[in-house]
């Protein structure tokens, strides 16, 4: 194999595992470091008290091809489920369980039934809804304009009030933004809605992981890099990018590491600081990106109080909660919850116990069965920079996969991949930093999952290009 042909990616995250596989696929030697022990980045698994737990609750959409492409590569997509049909269970206090599920009809009516018989919303509500539903189809993604407005004020001018963003638009903007509809881009918003509920009637459908994070994307990620022939580097921190004659060179600790082309799929304030140096200053821009939190709770009854695989929360702080207790390994008899709370900055400054002392009441309100449980365990994670912040302005603050600098590539959600910061938009960003790597190599890129994919999931001038 030519010497020319040496690739390094930095980091380990689903954009870096996807970039080194396409890389290696394509004929070049890759080498890929992590500072963690493990592979995953933001989705991973940690052990406590006998329990295998996610750090975070990520679900995804039939209409996510790259994402599941990706797992059926590392060979763990028997371990994805994805549901017949668009189905989400709404639970409030005092109120009877309620469902948001899709019809047989084509897009977009294939919802309608579903808004119609909706108990969270007035008869005026659902019916005003259902036309800011039609209006939201129709408008133009490339529409620069749309990304200097709130998607709360665009809902606002089209006589949504905010009981319907509480009962009905934060439902879906929330979790897929990391942000509420009056503070989240209305380009970004109208995105999600466009391509997640109504470009197509089965896109919508939600996907889940049956195992944990480790089993379903690190541990299988692992194996498929050694296959594949990519070096993988665990625990190794790169501290410093420098230009090597046409190459590069990567400095960690200890030792070096030499490339003719690097892809930087780190989060994009530690990105700003590996590539500063060789792009300059705009560089810096990459941290007006911000970072929006999320706030898991893990709760542990002694008692199963929750027939749902998933739900939703309405008229309760509980936004979603998941059903955890067979991908844990939980004793028998025992049922673990797992609640995600998306844009959670006040959360994140909440002690332990003033979670506790607040969700669990909220979660009997919610679950009857859990007023006479006893709770044997309650943990909670935090990830303070969970995503990018997406708020107006964002997209212009996002870049491109390709640098000023030849053979210098960038990889993760935060990049201009048209996506929320979504599994998806990591894949998505993984396979076009793979391409623009090989092209400054002069290396023809191998055939992979993303040249199938249709143009409107792909970043804009990639697929099948």
């Amino acid at each position: 194999m030519s010497a020319g042909r040496r690739v390094a990616v930095i980091g380990g995250g689903l954009a870096g595992i996807t970039a080194a596989l396409d890389c290696a696929q394509a004929g070049a030697r890759v080498t890929l470091v992590e500072v963690r022990r493990r592979l995953g980045g933001a989705a991973y698994s940690f052990e406590r008290e006998g329990l295998e737990m996610d750090n975070g609750q990520h679900v995804f959409l039939r209409g996510c091809p790259a994402y599941r492409g990706l797992l059926e590569r590392l060979g763990s997509s028997h371990l994805l489920l994805i549901q017949d049909r668009l189905e989400i269970p709404v639970l409030s206090p005092g109120a009877k369980r309620a469902v948001l599920r899709r019809g047989a009809l084509p897009a977009p009516l294939h919802l309608a039934g579903a808004l119609a018989r909706y108990p969270h919303l007035s008869l005026r509500e659902r019916a005003s809804a259902g036309r800011a539903a039609l209006e939201l189809m129709r408008l133009d993604l490339e529409d620069e304009s749309l990304d200097r407005t709130t998607f709360g004020a665009w809902l606002e001018s089209h006589h949504q009030g905010p009981h319907a963003l509480d009962a009905l638009w934060d439902l879906i903007a929330l979790p897929a933004l990391n942000l509420p509809a009056s503070q989240a881009s209305l380009a970004l918003a109208a995105f999600v809605f466009k391509n997640g509920l109504l470009s197509g009637a089965d896109a919508g459908d939600i996907g889940f992981h049956s195992a944990t994070l480790s089993q379903t994307i690190g541990e299988p990620a692992a194996r498929a890099l050694e296959e594949a022939g990519v070096e993988v580097r665990l625990g190794w921190r790169a501290e410093r990018l420098e230009r090597a004659g046409t190459g590069f060179e990567v400095h960690g600790a200890g030792d070096g590491l030499s490339a003719e082309a690097v892809v930087v799929a780190v989060p994009h304030a530690r990105a700003g600081a590996l590539v500063e140096p060789l792009i300059g200053g705009s560089a810096r821009r990459f941290e007006g990106l911000g970072s929006s939190p999320i706030v898991n709770l893990h709760v542990v009854y002694d008692r199963r109080v929750c027939e749902e695989r998933f739900a939703a929360g309405v008229g309760t702080p509980v936004q979603y909660l998941f059903d955890r207790t067979v991908a844990a390994g939980a004793p028998a008899g025992c049922q673990y919850l797992a609640v995600s709370l998306s844009g959670a900055e006040r959360e994140m400054g909440m002690s332990v116990d003033a979670l506790r002392e607040y969700y669990l009441p909220a979660l009997e309100a919610l679950l009857p069965r859990a007023r006479e449980a006893r709770v044997q365990l309650f943990l909670v994670t935090r990830e303070h920079a969970a995503t990018f912040r997406a708020a107006p302005g964002v997209a212009a603050l996002r870049p491109e996969s390709e640098t000023s600098v030849a053979g210098l590539v960038l990889a993760g959600t935060w990049t201009d991949t048209g996506w929320p910061a979504t599994l998806e938009g990591a894949v998505l960003s993984g396979h076009t930093a793979a391409r623009a790597a090989l092209r400054a190599l002069g290396v023809e890129p191998g055939r992979t999952a993303f040249d199938a994919l249709p143009a409107e999931v792909a970043p804009a001038g990639t697929a099948g290009s």
